[in-house]
């Protein structure tokens, strides 16, 4: 999605490597996922996620970005300035994939990990300033997985931050119980956790201002949709 969006010519993300991606990979895409539609959403999902990294970096520009579960995301080529230590903590079989398909860096590092395996944290340096960010992933956990992640953060990298985005608790609900097909036939897994503002409120979570993007939709709708919260360590 995000890589299609940034192919058009009006996109609302600059991502040259999401393009890339698209082009090594050989797999039907559109059969298997359906049209690209909500191409432009994913592409503000990420920027919402580039822009508070961005202001992190520019208060803390030797500062630590972990990144969980990130998939073929490809944040850290939108953002790096250079000085920034990037550790993307990944299931050993997508870091292999993402050490096969996305450049190396000298200041980006695979941690073979589990998000919700805590021995992470003991590669990351506390002393330096942290930012930890989870992109898609906290809904697809359960949500004594999700506190009990939040709570070992806080512990670890007080004076830090955590950036993610999640789902409405009754869109959650009614993932479990099945019906969320697309028109491709494809089901995504059940989103196990899902927030509501007394959920919200109790890990301290501010929602964050969301990116505009192209037309009405893009300008009125999608901002609307975004649910991309911020936690203070």
């Amino acid at each position: 999605m995000r890589g299609s969006e940034a192919r058009r010519p009006d996109s609302v993300i600059d991502d040259p490597q999401a393009v890339a991606l698209l082009e090594r990979i050989d797999f039907p895409f559109e059969e298997r996922f359906g049209p690209p539609r909500v191409g432009q959403w994913q592409a503000l999902r990420a920027r919402a996620f580039d822009d508070e990294v961005r202001r992190f970096l520019a208060a803390h520009p030797d500062g630590t970005v972990v990144a969980l579960g990130e998939g073929l995301e490809t944040g850290f080529w939108r953002v790096d300035n250079g000085r920034v230590r990037w550790l993307s903590v990944e299931l050993p079989e997508m870091a292999a994939l993402r050490r096969e398909l996305l450049p190396a860096a000298p200041n980006l590092r695979l941690i073979e990990r589990s998000a919700l395996d805590e021995s992470w944290m003991d590669e990351v340096d506390a002393s330096r300033d942290v930012l930890v960010t989870a992109q898609g992933l906290l809904m697809y956990f359960k949500p004594d997985e999700v506190h009990g992640l939040i709570a070992a953060c806080r512990d670890r990298f007080g004076g830090g931050g955590l950036v993610f985005d999640a789902i409405p608790r009754w869109l959650s609900e009614r993932s479990q119980k099945g019906g969320l097909r697309g028109p491709s036939g494809y089901e995504p897994p059940p989103w196990l956790w899902g927030i509501d503002t007394r959920e919200r409120r109790r890990l301290g979570a501010r929602r964050l201002r969301a990116p505009h993007g192209r037309g009405v939709v893009g300008n009125v709708l999608l901002p609307q949709l975004l649910y991309v919260l911020a936690i203070r360590f």
